[in-house]
């Protein structure tokens, strides 16, 4: 190792190599110059003057190609000394195109403006996230490789009731997340920080940052979003039940009022029976209206949880199809499958959507086209209707909202609850080709 050492220190540097090369390019012509001229007949005071000038070209030549080489080297190499500092103020001047070495620095020039503008974007979008970080309502916390807290915004801080400086370096334990960070899955928590209590949703993840891994803590408060959501299902709860109580006591006020008139009228007139009967039936049919939304309001809010067991989807398809006779229906087969659900709250969900689209194609005198597919993950049955479809959706699932005749305005809202309680979702939309709505139910397999 010793010998290996002394022999790279007395190796010649690139510099020197570069300049001893130039002096034996020109020592032999040098040479032949001064054997000629000492061979020949000149006085020794020609012989020296010519001499000393043939060495002063020749190390003269020697160094300044030692120069000419050196020196665009030296420029690359401050230059990219100065990339490595972050200093992308630094350009190579007089570089040419179709100069290998002017092309070099061009490119260097280049790479410098590249590593400049991707440095500004990098330091923009820094500013852009930790302004986002600091302003969201969402507590988030980074943890670093060893497990002490690296990083935390300030709705962490607001969480934990004090600031980042006596947060940061203390691991998760002592911050009392321990139990947050242990599931992959985002888990919902009612749970009592130092800055709040209620209900809450943690995520957590984990990223790499210098070849470490960390790991991302994210916690949402659930309480204001749970609070607005009920506030907004009471209004339209509300609303829709006004409307429905109203629509049945205003004529059964009035009726009452002419029938108490009627039974004060001195004499009372000759078809007096007739008109009692009539109001009484209609006082009757609005109480039964106001039974039966009663019993469909029951219905909605007593649906059972999901009775999981093995189902045909197939079969089941094919039987609901077979009992909507009132619209042509269209059969796009997938595979079969054999999946997990609760069969009756399926068939129901699967009727009301041919339901729906058999109501919808009356009017056009189109057909309902009802398929199911599946993939890695879920399973989907779709119902396509040729109807004229929809022209607003933001009330489709609007409980008791509907416009149709004698319709309930709880089928729809009744099957999401369903496909949501096997942890999938309904959606209903306008098809993108051809007119008609589309009904896609979407269940995870399990």
């Amino acid at each position: 190792m010793t010998g290996k050492k002394g022999r790279s220190s007395r190796r010649l540097s690139f510099e020197g190599r570069v300049l001893l090369m130039a002096l034996m390019t020109g020592l032999c012509g040098s040479l032949i110059a001064v054997i000629l001229l000492w061979s020949g007949d000149f006085t020794p005071k020609v012989r020296w003057t010519l001499a000393a000038l043939i060495g002063m070209t020749w190390l003269s030549f020697a160094f300044r190609l030692r120069e000419r080489v050196v020196r665009p080297l030296q420029t690359v190499s401050n230059l990219l000394s100065a990339l490595r500092e972050g200093d992308f103020s630094i350009r190579a001047r007089g570089a040419r195109r179709g100069d290998v070495l002017g092309d070099v620095m061009l490119e260097v020039n280049a790479l410098v403006e590249m590593l400049h503008g991707q440095r500004l974007d990098a330091l923009e979008a820094t500013v852009l996230l930790r302004k986002i970080m600091g302003e969201i309502e969402v507590a988030i916390f980074a943890f670093d490789a060893s497990g002490k807290l690296g990083l935390v915004n300030r709705a962490g801080e607001r969480l934990m009731a004090q600031p980042a400086e006596r947060l940061l370096g203390r691991n998760a334990a002592e911050l009392e997340l321990l139990d947050c960070l242990r599931d992959d899955a985002p888990m919902t928590i009612s749970r009592n920080f130092p800055g709040g209590a209620g209900r809450w949703e943690t995520r957590r993840s984990e990223f790499r940052q210098g070849g470490l891994p960390l790991q991302l803590l994210v916690i949402t408060d659930l309480s204001r979003a749970l609070r607005e959501e009920e506030r907004q299902a009471w209004q339209r709860l509300i609303r829709v039940m006004g409307h429905e109580l109203n629509n049945s006591l205003a004529p059964i006020r009035s009726l009452a009022g002419s029938l108490e008139a009627l039974a004060e009228k001195e004499p009372r007139p000759a078809d007096w029976e007739e008109d009692l009967k009539k109001g009484l039936a209609v006082i009757s049919a609005r109480s039964e209206s106001l039974n039966r939304f009663m019993e469909a309001y029951a219905r909605l809010a007593r649906l059972p949880a999901p009775k999981l067991r093995e189902v045909e989807l197939g079969a089941l398809v094919r039987r609901v199809a077979g009992l909507e006779s009132r619209a042509r229906i269209t059969l796009r087969p997938g595979p079969e499958l054999l999946v997990r659900a609760d069969g009756d709250q399926l068939e129901q969900l699967l009727i009301n959507l041919l339901r729906n689209a058999a109501d919808a194609v009356l009017e056009t005198h189109g057909s309902v086209t009802v398929g199911w597919g599946r993939n890695a993950t879920h399973f989907d049955v779709w119902v396509e209707d040729e109807g004229p479809g929809i022209s607003s959706t933001s009330n489709l699932f609007v409980p008791f909202f509907t416009t149709k005749p004698g319709g309930s305005g709880i089928g729809l809202v009744l099957s999401r609850q369903i496909a949501e309680a096997h942890g999938g979702t309904l959606t209903v939309e306008n098809r993108r080709r051809g007119r008609g709505c589309a009904a896609r139910l979407r269940i995870p397999l399990r």
